[in-house]
C-alpha cells in the first residue's frame, strides 16, 4: 500500500477493505454509508415508512468459505427480517445460487451465536425471514426474473432443499440500485475504451458525476473509489501476470515430456525432434537426451 493511500485512508477515518473486484467494491463501500443502505432497503420495500438507519445492520460474512462470498451484501432489518444481495455482476452464472445457500447457511450460524440461541436445545430457535436478491449488471436479454435452485440443477424437481432469488436488472427507475447498476455498465464501457488502466476509472467517475450517477456519494468520496478500483486492477494484472507463468510453466514441463519421449524410442534425430516442440531450444534438447542417457 503506498504512503498517500495510507493518507487518504487516515484523513478519511477508513480502513483497508478485503479484496474486491471493481464493481463489487464500489458496491460494498457505497453502501457502508447507512444513508445509502437506507434508499437501497427503501427502494426493496417502499412500503416500510418506519424504517431508520439506525433500524438497519450490515452483516456482511468477510474471510469465510470462498473469495466469493467477501463481494456480498447482509443486511439485517430489525430482528425480523435478513436481506442478501449477491452481486452477479455482468457475466450471467446460476452457480451464483450455490454461493446464496452457503451464504444463507453462514449467516444464520452467526446470528444464532450472536443472539446466544442453541440449536442442540428443544426450545425452537427464532430466526428472521430471508430475502434473496441478485443485481445483475448485464444485458437482460431473456434472463428471468427469480431463478431457483431446484429448476436450473434439478430440472424442476422437488427436491429437499431449495434457494430462491429475484434478480434485479437495469430499469427506467432513479433508485441507488438502478444507479449503481448503470455506474457498472459505464465502468464495463470505459474499461473497453482505455483497459485496465486509471483513465477508465476516471473517466467513469467523470461521466456518472456529469449524469447524475451517485453523483453524491462520488464527489464525497472520489479519491477513495480511485484508490479502491486502482489497488483492484494491480491485483488483477498480478494474477493475470501468475497465471500465464503458471500456464507456460506448464506448457514446458509437457514439452520437455514430449521430448524425452521421443529420444527414448531413439527413432528420431534431435533436429527432427525440434521440429515436434519448437519450444525447446536444440541445448536443451541435448541436455534432455544426456539425462535420458544417463538413466538408460
Amino acid at each position: 500500500m503506498s504512503d498517500d493511500t495510507k493518507q487518504t485512508q487516515e484523513v478519511n477515518g477508513t480502513r483497508p477493505m478485503a479484496k474486491r473486484t471493481a464493481k463489487n467494491s464500489v458496491f460494498l463501500d457505497l453502501f457502508q454509508d447507512k444513508k445509502n443502505l437506507l434508499k437501497l432497503y427503501k427502494t426493496l420495500h417502499p412500503e416500510d415508512t418506519d424504517a431508520t438507519e439506525d433500524t438497519l445492520d450490515i452483516v456482511t460474512i468477510e474471510n469465510v468459505l470462498t473469495d466469493n462470498l467477501y463481494n456480498d451484501l447482509g443486511i439485517m432489518v430489525g430482528n425480523n427480517r435478513l436481506l442478501l444481495l449477491l452481486e452477479a455482476q455482468s457475466s450471467w452464472t446460476v452457480n451464483i445460487l450455490i454461493r446464496i445457500l452457503l451464504y444463507l447457511a453462514q449467516s444464520y450460524h452467526e446470528y444464532f451465536e450472536r443472539t446466544s440461541q442453541s440449536l442442540y436445545k428443544s426450545t425452537k430457535v427464532k430466526m428472521p425471514k430471508p430475502e434473496l436478491y441478485i443485481i445483475y449488471t448485464g444485458n437482460r436479454g431473456r434472463k428471468p426474473d427469480t431463478i431457483s435452485l431446484s429448476k436450473e440443477f434439478f430440472d424442476g424437481a422437488d427436491v429437499d432443499i431449495e434457494v430462491k432469488a429475484t434478480v434485479i436488472y437495469e430499469s427506467d427507475t432513479e433508485d441507488i440500485i438502478n444507479q449503481y447498476i448503470i455506474f457498472c455498465k459505464v465502468f464495463d464501457e470505459q474499461r473497453k475504451l482505455y483497459g485496465m488502466t486509471e483513465q477508465t476509472v476516471r473517466e467513469t467517475i467523470r461521466i456518472c458525476k456529469d449524469r447524475n450517477i451517485l453523483k453524491e456519494y462520488l464527489m464525497n468520496r472520489e479519491m477513495e473509489v480511485v484508490t479502491i478500483m486502482m489497488s483492484l486492477f494491480d491485483n488483477e494484472q498480478i494474477m493475470k501476470t501468475y497465471w500465464k507463468d503458471m500456464e507456460n510453466t506448464l506448457a514446458h514441463k509437457k514439452d520437455r515430456e514430449t521430448a524425452e519421449r521421443l529420444i527414448k524410442k531413439g527413432k528420431m534425430s534431435l533436429e527432427d525432434i525440434a521440429d515436434c516442440v519448437p519450444a525447446l531450444s536444440f541445448d536443451e534438447l541435448k541436455e534432455i537426451e544426456a539425462e535420458v542417457m544417463q538413466l538408460a
